[in-house]
């Protein structure tokens, strides 16, 4: 029924008065953990406490590790920290559980709450409690896979895209990659400012006297992610004068080509957000 707590430094967060005090557990402490409870299970925390005389009853000022024991109940919560104390570890302590008959299953009975932090302006480093709220609008952390960011608004962490790999679409019948020598048609989904754009680069060509399949350059739609909230045309280079790409929100996209146009046209430089 005991456990050790490890080296470690942390900031623990008093009352609005009291600010917040930076703490290091610098030799391992080992706690014991009660026994269960006859009939009904509990969860019992782990924390990092500090008692300030001149805000507490206590009359000293110390920073210690200790259990807070919860309340036994059909369906357990943690308990309720006092002012000034950052929690740890949840240990579920089933009922009848104690040394004499086996101990704790501690895989399955320790649940991670620490919190990782960053200075002001920093990235939280990944691990720890992936529910935590963030500390102030705008601050990033880092997933695993990629960042973070945490919006005052939506009450959310939300991913940032990263910037990937360029995707190759497939062709209608009709027209061929490499028009104009300006390579095959490929494009990107990306986060500027943390809007969403397509960016396109790449040429087609054709040999009719005008655009087959109906003007339509790609075989299939693109993918959900990748389609514009609004009609959005833009103007791009072509053989003989400039045309217009419309890419539709049902994923589509479209030459609207002008007399004159000869047999290629450029999606190279073209780039537009997919937001409202």
């Amino acid at each position: 029924m005991q456990l050790q707590i490890g080296t470690g430094r942390a900031v623990v967060q008093g009352t609005l008065s009291q600010g917040a005090y930076p703490a290091a557990v610098t030799a391992p402490e080992t706690l014991t953990v009660a026994d269960g409870h006859a009939q009904l299970p509990r969860v019992d925390s782990v924390v990092l406490r500090i008692s300030d005389g001149q805000y507490d009853t206590t009359g000293q000022t110390t920073a210690t590790v200790e259990i807070i024991q919860g309340a036994p109940a059909a369906a357990p919560s943690p308990p309720t920290l006092p002012p000034a104390a950052l929690r740890l570890w949840d240990v579920t302590v089933p009922a009848g559980t104690s040394a004499g008959v086996g101990g704790l299953n501690w895989p399955a009975a320790l649940a991670d709450r620490r919190r990782y932090t960053a200075a002001y302006g920093g990235i939280i480093p990944r691990g720890g409690g992936t529910s935590t709220a963030g500390g102030y609008d705008g601050q990033y952390r880092d997933n695993g896979a990629g960042l973070d960011r945490w919006s005052t608004s939506a009450a959310a962490w939300q991913p940032l895209a990263p910037v990937v790999g360029w995707t190759a679409v497939s062709l209608a019948g009709g027209y061929t990659n490499n028009g104009n020598s300006l390579g095959a048609v490929r494009y990107r989904r990306m986060v500027i400012a943390g809007v969403p754009h397509m960016q396109w680069r790449g040429g087609v060509s054709w040999t009719a006297s005008t655009p087959p399949n109906d003007a339509y350059p790609l075989s299939a739609t693109l993918p959900a992610d990748c389609r514009p909230a609004y009609l959005t045309s833009v103007a791009a280079a072509a053989g003989g004068v400039p045309l217009k790409i419309d890419f539709q929100t049902g994923g589509r996209v479209r030459l609207i080509t002008n007399s004159g146009v000869t047999t290629w046209a450029s999606f190279t430089g073209i780039t537009y957000p997919l937001d409202t």
